[in-house]
């Protein structure tokens, strides 16, 4: 069973990520439609970081990912008996 602590950082989590997805949704569905001297585009970076920031986050994972896999496959590889 989830202790308190685990549900706060759970709910900490998808609130996080609501909001990350708010404000994306936002910069890229509804700015284009704004007049470009609104002061909601104040708020947001300017439009080429919504391509350049999702590509090196997925770049990131990759990595990660595969960094992960390697580390846990090194471990677990069975050592070879020499025969002389």
């Amino acid at each position: 069973m989830a202790t308190g602590i685990d549900q706060l950082v759970g709910m900490g989590l998808v609130g996080f990520s609501l909001m990350l997805f708010t404000y994306y949704t936002i910069w890229v569905i509804v700015l284009p439609f704004v007049d470009s001297r609104h002061v909601l585009h104040s708020y947001f970076l300017p439009r080429e970081y919504a391509v350049i920031l999702p590509a090196v986050a997925g770049l990131l994972l990759v990595l990660l990912v595969g960094t992960f896999i390697a580390v846990v496959m090194w471990k677990n590889r069975k050592p070879t008996k020499k025969t002389d």
